[in-house]
């Protein structure tokens, strides 16, 4: 077989010694053998141990995992145990395949060590050995050493791309080691490769297998996708399946498994070490035969690793938005998700460990995941100093898409302007820039450059963890940082424009120092790698600045301690160091970096902190006149001689009053210096004892000495000498001005995380407390402190301003609450009414109250009208304990009437009256969402402007409540808000914009909604965010956490905004206090906007403007609203002749013919003749047994018109989307011949809450017909008895049902095949369907029919966009047209037949039908809505009284409008969600949101308005009632008083609505989510269904109504059974139902005690099938592992787990009665279990004596690869009742057929062929009947033997099916839907 470079293979036998050893003769392996591969284990029978050898604790064993036997390989020496082949050092392999595959997995906390003996043409033995006690890459001539980084599994905190060296993990995964290894021989030793010798595996690692192979195995490949791709010509082919690892259905091989292969794929560098780099080998070409012949490919590390981190990113590539990351742009922000924006960062942390010449990143794509329905935007990650930022920021991310979409504005609405904080890792880093005006220091994740004068900051932003270290070259013009933490990372920065120039790796945990070269050119550092022990890295930067890349020049590592490096002055290959007991000088040469150490002497035992260069940059001079000071911990200066590498003198710093530095004369303790620098005239230091003193260069005497108030970290002269830094341990930087003497405080900070912050607008102060126990006071306008306080008795946790008075209010962990005068700067009083940790502090807005309360649940209010406060009341156990300290605990209203909290409970948030803290309400919130299944938390409150009555509550599931802090109602809700629980809520005093802060990211929300894209992200903070506020003039934010970052809020005030769309040609309404939204204000005469852009028109009649808002009542007294009158003028003809419009005449049905004499506002449009019109042939009635393809296949005429393509959603969710169905209509229907039918369909359980209108009533004839999937289920209200219309094959999107009653109009999508979608006209006495329509090309959004009932109208979706008139006589079509936007709705005017109306993007479109014999006029007026509302989706309509239009909109608005004058007179906010249903009746209106509520309305006063005008008085507007369903309102129809009605919601429920009683009753309900199993109960007087949704509901069969429901919280309960022993009526109790979950729980219901019995947990994964025992005295359970469990319902012990069909799921149970001793065994009953593998076990139990024996073991035959199946289907085997001893197979197989097996023949006795593959199956107890469901909606019930009949009437794949006991009913289920069938005939 070819070897490495494609020679023969050859055997080396004559055992000439080469070079490096001897080499045997090898085991004779044919070559032909070896290929495709070889299976070593196999071939060398490993388990005999007669050619491979074994020694110490070796043994096998079976791995469950791997479901197979591996070899286990332990013990504490690894030399002591292993396994070696071959046999004996004097033999040889001779495996001559390029690959080697090694399938192992380390022992958890272990090591292990592997050594190959390879032998080279050479006929040299090379030993490659890989371990992971490795530290480091050897090699030797003969040996190579790798260190082998064990990878953890997916998801775990140690990240395969950063793991260390050393034991291998808890949760290390099954590996795939690919080892190439001629390239390894290659690349390390430049040697080619002949033969594997020897292999030697030591302990500690489990094997399973080991191969040789030329070809590239991809495991996660399998042979149907590598013969698709053609990858075989390419050399990459499945791993063959005896080396396979197995992977569970559904899953990847990639996330259970690692994949390695060393040497990289294109990599022709060496590694340092083998570790997963890649997720799999790259399919697409084979690896060359001779890596020394490639050429190479100049990829670094860095480079590698970032093309790695983009490939793992874009993958999977579907519904992925592309961000770019750009250059040189200021920070911008971006609206996306919080999960988006963290896993953004975590990606761009992820890019810092790479390394790139440029780091511009404007041609990089990095994407990320689409999570929520929420628009994404990207954030620019750059800002003025940073064209380039990985890594969190002040700035945002940008999006492609954001200029087609409506946002926040503006954008970026927050700048970051200053930064109040310094340090973060350490405080001894600032520098001076080469100008000496500008200081350079870190403050945590953030570089700031300070201006001195000015103190302006700029930002350098990218690091992604606290910088650890600084330097700059000698011009200031690179700036190099480094970043503490295991990622750590050094970025360059091109100092002036402040661009990143490159981001590198440093092989070093936590880089201490940095230092670069007066030149730029050599960067040098020093840290601690991952084992702790000390590292210098010197790097080559001078291509950095011309585009290339950093390379390291040599690294070292060493045993002594370093505290200080710096290159030298004169050489920038030299280096020198110091630290605990030395002084080291350091030096580069040839690619490797030595060290001398200087000869201290006695001084040998300091600890030496810094050091400094005599003179600056001396390069012309010779390192032989070169000195150098270093600095100790015990007060020693020594000054170094270079040149002789010895101590020319020591000095040392002693305590007064022997103050100066003297020679060692002098005895005593010294003053620790901790810095040190010199100038060409003087020298700095700064010491522990707090001073930074001056000295001359000869140290004879203190020139002047300045005291800090805390330990001096470090000192720095400015360039030009006039200046001195200085930093402090206490967070303190400034400067000395050698000139004036002044000390110049730049920055101050805390030591710690900043807990809380308060703010007041009278002084404009903020107060902050801290971890480090202190209390600070800054001003808000310089942001210097003010005050400082430090309280010894405990530490401060909140803090609140006094509103007007200089009073700080401050708690503590103690208890105690103190106020703080600080005009006297005097402690007032010390509370004491509180023992543990204070939780909330704040005062009333007006000042006259405090409010605290402790971590133990009390409460505590103050009087603060003195400037002493005194306590009014105590209350304990009212705030909830466990919600700790937050800025939200306590909040006040704006008016300090009320006071929120959350308690006494975390569920539970109260409002108490301010003044008396009486309660007023309590909401318990955890209730509030009644779709979720589990309970939610309050984490913090925050209170609404006045006007708004509004309460906010953040809540643990990462939502916001809005409460109406009133009612305690919900108004609304916000989801998701941040990836982890909102820290803190503000919103600003105008109501428009919210702040929320959690984790590390700060949002600005619209807290209106207005906008597709609500919300801005931005980031900076490196710690989490602790509090967010407005300042007081809300001009600025302020953010807390690691730091006090204030932002710019960029956001113009109310009376400042832009108004939302306004037109030119529109007169401006008139400025009130709702107006000034609008941001107008009045200039010389004229109104303009404030950002310089006028109307063209001067302001008219006020009385143009429309009303805006009406109050929400009360509960006890609704309030009412005075309208005033507002008339339209201008108004005269809507419709005159004069108008005109021009429009495109577009071919097809219809023809617009333009008058260019009429208005421009008016369109005609009239339709061809005859031939256009559509041909609609009446139908006979439509049968169950009708086939949906009957339809299809009759001749009809359809209409064609171009239409618009338009395919965004519009902001309505008016719009109808139909479920998504992998299943397709049946191709084969063999319908029963007529009057032949065995089923017949009794009762549909369920009802489509995903339908638009699906649901009419008419109350006079009590006609009630709503959609359940495609079927059309009219039900008697009295009786409950339902017919069902079956004539659809599609999800029925709307219903309409004619005035009279008489005439019912359903829509529904395309079927297959077809161009149009179906409208079905049927006649409402017989339930016939007279004719179908087709016309509209996707779905029918809305229909109606006319006063008179001669027209229908149907209205075609946001694609379709069409509207068409049909004529109800003849349903011939009429006219119709395509309309140049979505339009959401249509109405027929009540008054007349001629006029309707329909309404979209801000428009309503009034149109008046003019019929002149068989040519029919249509003119259309549009009317825009009111400029007030901005712009809006006008989403609903109805007509009112008399000349009344009501129209609702997207933002919970309601429009009036006068249909004579087509103009509106009045808005008013009626709803906080998007208004999709309005019914009028008279003077009361009803509507319907997205809030899940409907509201009726009072509008008499509206008409009175409209007539009266400017002269009406005390009209009135009332919201009479509302009620909160359970889901958005879909449907409505009610009575002509609109005292009662039905309501549809989108949780599948339809409500009767009583207004009388205020009462809500559920008609109908059903399963919202797939139903996942049925089943009767014995008695046949209930039906039991289990859903995904974790619902066991009972249902009865006589009325269909639901009886009880169980419900379990975080669970889907997948199987459930009842227990089979007749009910009788002493025993009503013993019914049971016991039921399977996904947690591998079981839970026993008793029924009609309605309580869980039993809940017991036989399975470690979730249950597939469940059966009772034919006696029910044992519960036969299988679970998704292929395991069953027997289990006693009475002691609830598990009494036998089954492993037989272990790895497959359990598809199916049953259980049956036999003789005693029928086939041979004993036990009364036969039961069966049947896995996904096709394969059926039959059983044999008798329990009484614990017997359970296997009978029969059947495995069915499939083809290896399903061609056009998605999925297989389910394998399912059920007992035959009327056959004894025989069972029936379904499932995936070489035919499509049922298969009778007997027990007693062992044989197949009857097959029946099936059009489809089954998806379930049930046999009729009573009769020869089999029912089998189908995955083409199909179900078929089938005479065995016998004819078929196929029934339609299911809408998606009919998964379950089951025959009741007496075998007359039947139960099927598709989806959601559940259809129960009687047995009339057979």
């Amino acid at each position: 077989m070819a070897a490495g470079r494609g020679t023969s293979g050859r055997r080396d036998s004559s055992g000439v010694r080469g070079a490096g050893g001897t080499v045997p003769p090898a085991l004779v392996v044919p070559a032909a053998w070896q290929r495709p591969y070889l299976n070593i284990f196999k071939h060398f029978r490993v388990e005999e141990w007669k050619r491979s050898a074994r020694e110490g604790d070796v043994a096998t064993f079976m791995d469950t995992r791997l479901k197979g036997t591996v070899y286990r390989i332990r013990g504490s020496i690894p030399g002591s145990s292993y396994l070696q082949l071959p046999r004996t050092g004097t033999q040889s392999l001779g495996l001559t395949g390029r690959y080697l595959y090694l399938l192992f997995r380390p022992v958890p906390h272990k090591h292990f060590v592997v050594h190959l003996d390879v032998t080279t043409e050479e006929k040299q033995v090379v030993r490659i050995s890989f371990s992971s006690l490795f530290k480091e890459f050897k090699s030797t001539a003969t040996w190579l050493q790798f260190p082998f980084v064990c990878g953890a599994a997916k998801g775990s905190a140690r990240s395969p791309r950063h793991e260390l060296v050393g034991d291998a993990p808890t949760d290390v995964r099954w590996t795939c080691l690919v080892l190439d290894l001629p390239s390894i021989l290659s690349l390390y030793l430049n040697r080619h490769y002949s033969h594997l010798k020897s292999i030697k595996l030591c302990s500690s690692l489990l094997v399973k297998n080991l191969c040789t192979s030329d070809l590239v195995f991809d495991p996660g490949m399998t042979f149907s996708e590598a013969h698709q791709a053609e990858l075989a010509c390419h050399g990459v082919v499945p791993m063959p399946r005896e080396m396979a690892f197995p992977v569970p259905k559904g899953e990847k091989w990639h996330d259970l498994y690692d994949y390695i292969r060393f040497p990289s794929e294109g990599s022709k560098l060496p590694k340092d070490s083998i570790q997963k780099s890649c997720p799999g080998p790259v399919a697409g070409g084979q690896a060359p035969e001779d890596p020394i012949q490639q050429k190479p490919v100049a990829l670094t590390s860095a480079v590698r690793d970032r093309l790695s981190l983009i490939q793992q990113i874009t993958s999977p590539k579907a519904s992925i938005p592309e961000v770019h990351l750009t250059a040189s742009r200021p920070p911008r922000a971006m609206p996306a998700g919080d999960q988006e924006l963290e896993q953004n960062q975590k990606s761009r942390s992820g890019e810092d460990t790479g390394q790139s010449p440029t780091v511009g990143d404007g041609g990089i794509h990095v994407y990320a995941h689409q999570r929520s329905k929420q628009a994404t935007r990207a954030v620019h990650a750059a800002s003025e100093e940073s064209t380039s930022r990985k890594g969190p920021g002040p700035g945002v991310l940008p999006s492609r898409r954001a200029a087609a979409c409506r946002r926040l504005l503006p954008d970026p609405i927050l700048k970051l302007s200053m930064i109040i904080g310094f340090g973060g890792c350490s405080t001894k880093w600032a520098l001076w820039a080469q100008n000496s005006t500008a200081v350079v220091y870190p403050c945590h994740a953030v570089i700031v450059t300070l201006q001195i004068h000015s103190r302006k900051q700029r930002f350098f932003i990218g690091h992604t963890d606290k910088v650890s270290a600084l330097a700059f070259d000698g011009s200031s013009t690179l700036l190099a940082s480094a970043q503490a933490g295991p990622r750590s990372v050094v970025r360059l920065w091109d100092f002036p424009t402040g661009s990143c120039l490159s981001v590198f790796k440093t092989h070093v945990h936590s880089l201490l120092s940095l230092s670069f070269s007066y030149s730029g050119t050599v960067l040098c550092g020093v840290g601690k790698d991952g084992h702790g022990k000390t590292m210098v890295v010197v790097w080559s930067t001078a291509q950095v600045t011309r585009g290339g890349e950093v390379a390291v020049l040599a690294k070292a590592h060493t045993d002594v301690d370093i505290q200080a490096l710096k290159i030298t002055s004169f050489d920038d290959t030299r280096m020198v160091s110091c630290g605990r007991d030395n002084i080291r000088l350091w030096r580069v040469r040839s690619g490797v970096l030595r060290s001398c150490p200087v000869d201290l002497g006695e001084y040998h035992s300091l600890e030496f902190t810094g050091l400094a260069f005599q003179d600056g940059h001396a390069a012309e001079r010779e390192h032989e006149d070169c000195t150098f000071f270093v600095c100790s911990k015990s007060g020693h200066i020594l000054e170094v001689d270079y040149q002789n590498v010895s101590v020319r003198s020591a000095r040392r710093l002693l305590p007064a009053p022997l103050q100066d530095c003297q020679r060692l004369d002098k005895t005593g303790a010294g003053i620790a210096i901790n810095s040190i620098s010199i100038s060409s005239h003087f020298c700095a230091t700064g010491s522990e004892d707090g001073y930074l003193r001056l000295w001359p260069l000869d140290f004879s005497a203190v020139v002047a000495e300045a005291e800090q108030e805390a330990p001096v970290s470090s000192v720095c002269i400015s360039p030009d000498g006039r200046r001195i830094l200085c930093t402090t341990a206490a967070g303190y930087l400034g400067y000395l001005d050698l000139q004036s003497w002044d000390s110049n405080t730049l920055m101050r900070s805390h030591e710690d995380s900043v807990l809380a912050f308060s703010m007041e607008g009278v002084w404009k102060w903020m107060a902050t407390v801290s971890q480090d126990s202190t209390i600070r006071v800054w001003d808000l306008v310089s942001m210097q402190q003010r005050y400082d306080f430090t309280a010894e008795e405990g530490t401060p946790c909140a803090v609140a301003f006094h509103p007007t008075q200089q009073m700080l209010a401050c708690g503590f962990d103690n208890g105690m609450v103190w106020t703080f005068s600080l005009a006297t700067s005097s402690l007032l009083v010390e509370h004491k009414q509180h023992r543990t940790v204070i939780t909330g502090l704040t005062f009333s807005p007006d000042g006259n109250f405090m409010f605290s309360s402790c971590l133990q649940g009390s409460l505590a209010l103050y009087s603060c009208m003195a400037q002493k406060s005194h306590v009014l009341r105590v209350l304990g156990n009212v705030v909830a304990p466990d919600t700790g300290s937050s800025p939200g605990v306590l909040v006040v209203s704006e008016d300090s009437h009320l006071l929120a909290f959350v308690g006494p409970s975390k569920y539970v948030v109260t409002v108490m009256e301010a003044c008396s803290l009486d309660e007023l309400l309590r909401v318990d919130i955890s209730i509030l969402d009644l779709n979720s299944t589990a309970l939610d938390s309050a984490v913090g409150v925050c209170f609404a402007p006045v006007p708004r009555g509004e309460l906010l509550v953040a809540t643990s599931s990462n939502k916001i409540l809005v409460l109406d802090a009133k009612t305690g109602r919900l108004v609304r809700e916000v989801s998701p808000v941040h990836k982890v629980s909102c820290s803190s809520l503000v919103l600003s005093k105008d109501g428009r914009y919210l702040l929320t802060a959690g984790d590390k990211v700060i949002k600005v929300w619209d807290y209106q909604m207005h906008s597709n894209i609500n919300f801005q992200v931005y980031i900076g903070h490196s710690e989490p965010v602790r509090q967010v506020a407005f300042t007081p003039d809300q001009r600025h934010v302020i953010s807390v956490g690691d730091a006090i970052f204030l932002w710019d809020f960029l956001a113009l005030p109310e009376e400042r905004s832009p108004p939302a769309g306004l037109h030119s040609s529109e007169s401006v309404p008139l400025l009130g206090p709702e107006q000034r939204k609008n941001g107008f204000s009045h200039v010389g005469g004229s109104w303009r906007n404030e950002l310089g852009e006028g109307s063209s028109e001067i302001l008219k009649d006020a009385s143009e403007t429309p009303r805006q808002a009406v109050p929400l009542p009360l509960l006890s007294s609704p309030p009412c609203l005075d309208v005033s009158s507002v008339h339209q003028t201008g108004c005269q003809s809507i419709f005159s002749e004069s108008d005109k419009e021009e429009e495109a005449d577009p071919p097809g049905s219809s023809r617009m013919l333009v008058n260019r004499d009429k208005d421009a506002s008016v369109l005609v449009v009239e339709p061809v003749r005859n031939e256009e019109l559509i041909v609609v042939r009446p139908k006979e009635r439509q049968e169950s047994s009708r086939s949906p393809e009957t339809l299809a296949s009759e001749p009809r005429k359809e209409t064609t018109n171009p239409k618009p393509q338009c395919s965004v959603r519009p902001d309505s969710y008016r719009h109808f989307t139909p479920c998504f169905k992998a299943s397709v209509l049946p191709k084969s229907f063999l319908p029963p011949p007529t009057g032949s039918e065995v089923l017949k369909l009794k009762a549909v359980i369920g009802y489509n809450g995903n339908g638009r209108g699906n649901m009419v009533w008419n109350p006079d004839t009590g006609f009630f017909a709503y959609t359940c999937g495609c079927i059309i289920v009219v039900e008697d209200l009295h009786s409950g008895s339902q017919n069902h219309w079956l004539g659809h094959a599609e999800e029925i999107s709307t219903l309409t049902v004619s005035h009279d009653a008489q005439v019912l109009a359903s829509a529904s999508g395309k079927r297959n095949g077809d161009s149009h979608c179906q409208i079905c006209i049927w006649n409402v006495p017989d339930g016939v369907c007279t004719a179908s329509l087709f016309h509209h090309e996707t779905q029918v959004q809305a229909m109606a029919f006319s006063q008179d009932d001669r027209f229908l109208v149907t209205l075609g979706d946001y694609s379709d966009q069409t509207i068409a008139l049909w004529n109800t006589y003849t349903y011939e079509l009429m006219w119709s047209t395509c309309i140049s936007e979505p339009v959401h709705d249509v109405a027929f005017s009540p008054f007349s037949h001629r006029e309707l109306a329909c309404v979209g993007n801000g428009t309503v479109m009034f149109w008046l039908l003019e019929q002149q014999g068989p040519n029919v006029h249509l003119k259309v007026h549009r009317a825009s809505a009111p400029d007030v509302l901005g712009s809006v989706e006008l989403t609903s309509l109805c007509y009112g009284a008399d000349t009344l239009l009501y129209s609702g909109t997207n933002s919970g608005q309601i429009c009036v409008w006068d249909t004579e004058t087509n103009c509106c007179f009045m808005t008013w906010e009626a709803d906080e969600g998007e208004i999709g249903v309005l019914v009028c009746r008279h003077n009361r209106l009803l509507s319907g949101s997205n809030a899940k509520r409907i509201r009726l309305w009072a509008v008499a006063a509206v008409q009175e308005l409209r007539l009266k005008g400017p002269d009406a008085r005390s009209n009135l507007v009332l919201l009479e009632h509302e009620i909160t369903l359970d889901g958005t309102i879909v449907s409505a129809a009610f009575d002509d008083s609109l005292e009662m009605g039905i309501v549809g919601t989108t949780a599948g429920t339809l409500w009767y609505i009583n207004w009388v009683e205020s009462t809500s009753i559920r008609l109908i309900s059903g399963h919202k989510n797939k139903v996942t199993e049925v089943c009767f109960g014995p008695d046949e007087t209930r039906c039991a269904t289990c859903g995904e949704d974790g619902s066991v509901r009972i249902w009865s069969l006589g009325s269909m109504e639901l009886v009880v429901q169980f419900q379990v919280l975080n669970q889907s309960c997948q199987c459930l059974a009842w227990k089979p022993h007749p009910v009788v009526a002493w025993r009503a109790e013993s019914q049971h139902v016991v039921a399977g979950y996904s947690d591998g729980t079981i839970r026993v219901f008793n029924i009609s005690r309605t309580e869980m019995e039993l809940k017991m947990q036989p399975h470690a994964v979730a249950l597939t099938a469940i059966a009772y025992s034919t006696d029910g005295e044992m519960i036969l359970s299988g679970g998704k592992d292929g395991l069953v469990a027997v289990s006693s319902p009475r002691t609830g012990m598990t009494i036998h787990v089954l492993a037989d069909h272990k790895g497959s799921p359990i598809t199916a149970l049953q259980c049956t009665m036999k003789q005693y001793r029928d086939f041979g065994v004993e036990g009364g009953e036969l039961w069966l279990a049947t896995s996904s593998d096709r394969r059926v076990s039959v059983w044999a139990s008798d329990w009484l004596k614990d017997k359970c024996e296997l009978l029969d073991w059947l495995s069915f035959p499939a083809p290896a690869s399903p061609e056009g199946l998605d999925t297989l289907p389910p394998s399912l085997a059920v007992f035959c009742p009327w056959e004894h001893g025989t069972l029936v197979y379904v499932g995936f197989g070489r035919q499509k057929e049922a298969l009778f097996y007997s027990l007693h023949k062992k044989q197949v006795v009857m097959k029946i062929p099936l059009p489809y593959f089954a998806t379930s199956l049930s046999l009729s107890p009573a009769a020869r009947f089999m029912a089998v469901g189908f995955g083409a909606r199909l179900l078929r019930l089938l005479r065995c033997p016998g004819e078929a009949q196929d029934y339609a009437g299911h809408d998606d794949t009919v998964h379950r099916c089951c025959f009741a006991p007496s075998g007359r009913r039947l139960l099927t289920a598709s989806h959601s839907a559940v259809l129960l069938w009687e047995l009339t005939g057979g």
